[in-house]
């Protein structure tokens, strides 16, 4: 039975696919062959909700490419080829190798995530543009809604191509590289602008709608990553990259303003640990009090979460066959206490029909067992490798792809460690940092081990154990200079990998962009 709050769809969806064709162009210099604009169309409340929607929609777009070169190119995700499978012109080898050029396969992955993230930022800015000439209930917040998710999408392209153009109007020209201090502060001043008309919370029937925490989220990551996402030289590749010492808005040290953002969602009342990790995951994780932003998915064709499709094996689910690819490294596996719960979003060992859990067989009728590590990632076998399945099957999908599990943006749990972070850069081993990181390993471990002091490498453990295939590990190793480090089956990489290339189709289609160093 479909859930009540998703069969909602939050707020009116149904004219998002006349949407996607109106406003799908990510190309700025086009003009979009649809009849359909924003002169002759946003005329009333349905019609910008149709359109707000359609913003909120193409935040999935997180968990396609953007994902997909987060955490294929850290140490966290490989894909390795199995027999005919999953080889893909080599895209998947070249991206945790790290071995990708400006024109390479592996740099499709890339030009996914600037597409997808410059095509929220149109969809953003013709709607922005609307609303100058309507008026409708809500419109401050529709309004700082609008500028909070087109800073989103600005904040995965700083985060991947560092400086990028700022657009936020309709004119058709080619726009010049903003520096990436210039992001940073554009992404910034928006997000302070915005969280005053921004509500503390939304009704449930609106449930994964941006609220002020969300925009205080986007903030304190920003802030804890100012050591690299403020410069546009002098990032380390192997040393630990502070925000102490780095000025953001009103002169405020960054690290300062990573826990002031921290403490504004800690002390808002709005957000509170989840009794139980793993619910926070769940399909019903739209009850999770963790949750602070989310992106939205539905058990319904075309609107589900397919993260079980890209790691079970074919034989794992019932009524559908997953595609068996995504496994993590050998080393991040081992890393995970084996007293620790969060480990039991790794399968290994024995595998079952994780509906059923009856025990399954590979293809070639032998019992289907995950490995620890993965021999060989050019030649692997059907169950080499440890599976990621932090977001498990929905019991109410009609069919497998169609997950309603919403994918976790941001939680209380890493504000908690954006805050510890930050804390332990103002004064090392910080006794409140590492009360911070006790109490969400205290919801984890029976009995109970605390961590008996704290220090960088600590909390870069920690963010693994809490955050493992959320979408962080890319950027948490570069703020420790710890990215292009070897890892299994990856030689050491070079300075310039902590920034992605600028794909070569998008320097073909702007003659003002300049690629980034190196490439």
């Amino acid at each position: 039975m479909t859930k009540p709050i998703k069969a909602a769809r939050l707020f009116p969806l149904l004219l998002t696919t006349v949407l996607l064709s109106a406003l799908g162009c990510t190309d700025l210099t086009e003009t979009p062959s649809s009849a359909i604009t924003p002169e002759n169309f946003y005329r009333n409340e349905g019609e910008v909700l149709g359109g707000l929607a359609s913003v909120y929609a193409q935040l999935r777009g997180v968990t396609g490419d953007y994902w997909d070169a987060t955490e294929v190119s850290s140490d966290e995700i490989v894909v390795p080829t199995r027999g005919s499978d999953w080889y893909d012109n080599g895209q998947w080898l070249e991206l945790h190798r790290q071995t990708w050029t400006a024109s390479s396969p592996g740099v499709g992955f890339m030009n996914g995530a600037w597409n997808s993230a410059f095509a929220g930022i149109a969809r953003a800015n013709v709607l922005l543009d609307a609303l100058q000439r309507v008026a409708v209930p809500n419109q401050a917040a529709i309004v700082a809604e609008l500028r909070t998710l087109r800073g989103f999408f600005y904040y995965q392209l700083l985060d991947f191509f560092g400086g990028v153009p700022i657009v936020t109007d309709l004119a058709i020209k080619a726009r010049a590289r903003a520096t990436r201090p210039e992001l940073f502060s554009f992404i910034e001043t928006e997000l302070l602008d915005a969280s005053a008309d921004l509500p503390a919370h939304w009704p449930a029937a609106s449930n994964g709608r941006l609220t002020k925490g969300a925009a205080d989220a986007i903030l304190a990551s920003m802030y804890l990553n100012a050591g690299v996402w403020t410069k546009e030289t002098g990032v380390s590749a192997t040393a630990y990259n502070t925000c102490l010492g780095v000025q953001v808005s009103g002169g405020v040290d960054a690290c300062q303003a990573a826990i002031n953002a921290a403490d504004r969602i800690i002390n808002s009342g709005e957000y509170s640990l989840a009794a139980s990790w793993k619910s926070n995951f769940a399909a019903d994780n739209q009850t999770s009090p963790e949750n602070i932003m989310v992106v939205k998915f539905l058990n319904k064709p075309d609107l589900g979460l397919n993260f079980i499709m890209r790691s079970l094996h074919y034989n794992q689910l019932t009524g559908g066959t997953p595609w068996n690819g995504h496994a993590t490294t050998a080393q991040i596996y081992t890393a995970f206490d084996a007293n620790d719960q969060r480990r039991q979003m790794w399968l290994e060992g024995p595998q079952s029909n994780v509906e059923t859990g009856v025990p399954v067989n590979d293809r070639s009728g032998n019992p289907l067992v995950f490995t620890d590590s993965i021999r060989d990632v050019t030649a692997a076998t059907e169950g080499e490798g440890p599976r990621p399945y932090k977001f498990p099957a929905d019991p109410n999908r009609p069919e497998p792809q169609t997950n309603g599990n919403d994918y976790t943006v941001f939680r209380l749990a890493e504000i908690y460690l954006i805050k510890a972070e930050a804390l332990n850069e103002q004064s090392a081993g910080s006794a409140a940092a590492l009360a911070l990181v006790n109490t969400l390993r205290a919801r984890v471990f029976e009995p109970d081990v605390p961590l008996a002091a704290i220090d960088r490498a600590a909390l870069l453990r920690e963010r693994l154990f809490e955050l493992a295939t959320e979408g962080k590990r890319r950027s948490d190793l570069i703020r420790h200079g710890r990215y292009t480090d070897a890892w299994d089956y990856k030689a050491a990489g070079t300075p310039n990998l902590i920034l992605m290339p600028i794909p070569q189709g998008q320097l073909d289609a702007n003659p003002l962009l300049v690629q980034n160093t190196g490439y």
